[in-house]
């Protein structure tokens, strides 16, 4: 800040400074005086704790026409003549970027394949103040400063309340966070854009870097990997699951060796059953085109035909010997009590 020759402005020095306060006489504005306000600021004056006059971008005159509200709230009819000294803050709003935020804590969310899974992640994000009256209402109070290291904190907390509703609600796996992370973050940024709002801040972007969860579960992740490739069933893990205790039992020698043979060998049972009953579905796959045949020489036959087409046998009744009229079973070629050829 410079007074000097009745000109009140500050030069911001870029090292995050938000708001800046300025002491200013009653006898220092008077008609003559100029204010200042740079590019991406804003001027508030504040008397008794109580919000004045604002002034935005450009070279202002001071005088109680140009302050309106001041001027009724001092008494100042008839010039500037009182010592009491206003409150002049500059503020800058300019936007902050690279402001980086991470999980101090991991946040559960609630996985359709895993349950209740813990996740950490990282980013930046960057805002502006929107509102200089309610963002000194609502955070600055009286200081003669306010940069962005006092409120980072704070903002923090906000940007991950919002995500972690937005983790909590999105009902994604953590399977498929990679791939859904603009979604998310969109979703996010629309969720604390309220919040920050209520303060007089604008959040201008939200970056997610990452999203990661516990060795255990990415462990999970990497045996359903494995899996994959012979399908994603709980009758395959065990199987795939059953050979490996298999092959970890031959390795052991001893007493140890036994117990773990023996796991792998009721494994090994459970998988056997279950391939038997595969392979029994298979065997009895083709009764039904059986059942189409002749019993006698096993030609196929025509459904409901009497006779087979191939040796003239009676499908419909019994087979019987043409020399002494005994019954004849099954594919004989020549009749058991006479000897006669069929």
């Amino acid at each position: 800040m410079a007074l000097f020759l009745k000109i009140i402005e500050w030069m911001s020095e870029g090292s995050g400074e938000i708001v800046h306060r300025v002491q200013v006489n009653g006898r220092d504005i008077n008609g003559g005086s100029k204010l200042v306000v740079r590019p991406s600021q804003a001027a508030v004056f504040v008397h008794k704790g109580q919000i004045a006059d604002v002034f935005g971008e450009g070279t202002h005159t001071l005088n109680t026409g140009i302050l309106p509200i001041l001027s009724k709230l001092e008494g100042w009819q008839y010039g500037f003549k009182t010592p009491t000294t206003v409150d002049l803050y500059f503020v800058n709003m300019a936007q902050f970027t690279d402001m980086k935020w991470g999980t101090a804590n991991p946040v559960i969310m609630r996985d359709p394949s895993f349950g209740m899974v813990r996740v950490t992640g990282y980013g930046a994000f960057s805002f502006r103040v929107s509102k200089c009256d309610v963002f000194l209402r609502e955070l600055f109070g009286t200081k003669s400063s306010f940069n962005t290291q006092d409120i980072a904190g704070y903002l923090k907390k906000i940007i991950l309340s919002g995500l972690s509703d937005c983790l909590g609600s999105s009902r994604l796996s953590v399977l498929d966070l990679a791939g859904n992370l603009s979604q998310l973050q969109e979703k996010a940024e629309g969720e604390v854009q309220g919040r920050f709002a209520a303060l007089g801040l604008k959040l201008v972007s939200l970056v997610i870097e990452n999203i990661s969860v516990p060795p255990e579960v990415q462990k999970a992740i990497d045996e359903r990997t494995k899996y994959g490739i012979v399908g994603d069933s709980t009758d395959v893990m065990m199987k795939v699951a059953a050979a490996e205790a298999m092959k970890e039992a031959a390795k052991n020698p001893g007493g140890a060796g036994f117990v773990g043979a023996g796991m792998g060998i009721g494994m090994g049972a459970e998988f056997g059953r279950e391939m038997g009953k595969a392979m029994q579905s298979a065997s009895s796959a083709p009764q039904k085109d059986k059942e189409n045949m002749c019993p006698y020489c096993g030609a196929p036959v025509r459904a409901g035909a009497k006779f087979c087409g191939e040796c003239g046998s009676n499908l419909g009744g019994k087979k019987l010997c043409p020399r002494c009229g005994s019954e004849v079973h099954g594919n004989n070629k020549f009749c058991p009590e006479c000897g006669a050829k069929l």
